[in-house]
């Protein structure tokens, strides 16, 4: 049999099939069964549309293996739900009553618009015409959202944020609401351009700056995101930092573009402690704005990460100190956490068997998945400000009471758990599906959504799948 792999002909192996599911067509958004193939150590997706024929995608490359990439959970049913089954996965979505995780974040697009024009943007912006939510519309969807989820992680997304002037009002306005951690994805120009606008945004309520931090150098911007923007990346984690708002980075990952600076981008973060409190590896995923013709080699999967980390870090952080996320299905992410020792060193605290940044196994887990990412990507409550240097971090000596792996000298306990939390370290890595690779049973587990307009809640993979001609099945497509 030939099949079409992601945009390419090949010639059929002999492979094992290791599972069955469902999956899209990626001309027409037919719903098709799809089945797991392995070959050594690579895993494909292998489905065939009637109309279109046969299609082939990689999903896996290498260790740890996919059969081995795994964490026990319980089924959480949605007890409120916006929409009835009429269609079944995917086209049912808002959130449906067969869908099997509760919301932990959920984004709210406040606006299309955007001050630079990226070749990759999942959301397309620039493109929608139309005006910005008002303050009214934004208000329908955070209480839509506690409705269903309670005070979940909120992201104000879009487009760019920043561009509405009443950001620190809609902020404000979730946290008078009850959300206690509220985050912002930011291109971070006007955090660089305005030194007070972090501290407005601060006192104001955001929790975390969410910020595209693709490169160490502006090679890679000027590729992925049409200029240069280093500079620009540096100073906003400066005026972060100064406003004593945490910051998370958030590369996206492109073979051939940035993938060599996975370790890089790693180390340099170290450099801002404790400002910049984690890395969120994002693999590129084919929806939005992106190239026409997709291959294998297009694709860094989970693995490959995990493993450039340990490779570019010379063993900094190393394969087995990453864990299979509880909240989300297990194949679309990893976590670990880590405290920050003396000279930039790092001391895994993930263990495989029952930790993660999301532990959930029923309803009460999630709220504890929200409870300890707040805690992790928050700015260090216990520390002072103006204690913090770019270059290393003034540490309470404490009483020399008891030995632990944070420090050299035996501390208190009181320290002990101080630094534990105001030293933690965060590397995870999100690997959002596309119409080529979407796996419907990993779907139907997802637990990071987008508020549509109509205060449905749409898991953020269905409402960002782009067809090869760029249909969307949710999102008002600039290209339609």
């Amino acid at each position: 049999m030939e099949l079409i792999r992601a945009g390419e002909k090949m010639t059929d192996l002999d492979r094992t099939i290791i599972g069955e599911t469902e999956s899209l067509c990626p001309l027409c958004l037919r719903r098709v069964a799809a089945r797991k193939e392995i070959k050594g150590d690579d895993v494909f997706m292998v489905k065939r549309c009637p109309d279109h024929g046969p299609f082939e995608t990689l999903l896996w490359r290498g260790e740890p293996s996919m059969e081995s990439w795994k964490r026990s959970k319980e089924t959480v049913h949605p007890s409120v739900c916006y929409s009835k089954i009429e269609h079944g996965c995917p086209f049912d979505c808002g959130i449906c009553p067969e869908h099997r995780q509760l919301p932990c974040s959920v984004l709210l697009e406040i606006t299309h618009r955007c001050n630079l024009r990226c070749p990759v943007c999942f959301a397309d912006s620039g493109r929608q015409n139309g005006e910005d939510p008002d303050l009214e519309q934004i208000e329908f969807w955070y209480k839509q959202v506690l409705a269903v989820a309670g005070p979940c992680s909120i992201q104000l997304s879009g487009g760019e944020p920043t561009l509405r002037d009443d950001l620190p009002a809609i902020v404000a306005m979730g946290r008078r609401l009850g959300f206690s951690f509220i985050q912002v994805n930011t291109n971070g120009v006007r955090l660089a351009s305005e030194s007070n606008y972090a501290q407005i945004l601060k006192d104001t309520g955001l929790a975390t700056v969410f910020l595209q931090f693709d490169s160490v150098d502006d090679t890679g911007y000027r590729t992925l995101r049409g200029r240069p923007l280093l500079e620009e990346k540096l100073l906003a984690i400066e005026h972060c930092g100064k406003a004593g708002l945490a910051v998370i980075l958030v590369p996206t990952l492109v073979p051939g573009i940035n993938t060599q600076a996975i370790g890089a981008i790693m180390k340099l973060a170290l450099k801002f402690e404790p400002v910049v409190r984690g890395i969120h590896f994002q693999p590129i995923s084919y929806f939005g704005r992106y190239p026409t013709e997709v291959f294998d080699w297009h694709r860094i999967t989970l693995p490959e990460v995990m493993r450039a980390l340990e490779e570019q870090t010379e063993g900094a952080v190393k394969v087995f100190d990453f864990a299979p996320p509880g909240c989300e299905h297990a194949l679309c992410s990893f976590h670990g956490s880590f405290v920050r020792l003396a000279k930039g060193k790092l001391r895994p605290i993930t263990g495989k068997a029952d930790y993660s940044c999301c532990t959930p196994r029923n309803a009460e887990g999630a709220r504890r998945t929200i409870e300890l990412v707040s805690r992790q990507w928050s700015f260090p409550g216990a520390q002072k400000t103006e204690q913090v240097s770019y270059q290393g971090t003034t540490m309470p000596s404490g009483d020399c009471q008891c030995d632990h792996p944070m420090s050299e000298k035996p501390v208190s306990l009181d320290t002990f758990l101080e630094q534990a939390r105001d030293r933690s370290f965060t590397i995870s890595c999100m690997a959002f599906q596309d119409v080529w690779n979407i796996d419907l049973q990993r779907l139907k587990g997802c637990c990071i959504f987008v508020a549509s307009p109509d205060g449905r809640l749409v898991p953020f993979c269905a409402y960002n799948i782009t067809s090869a001609t760029g249909q969307t099945l949710y999102r008002k497509s600039g290209r339609a």
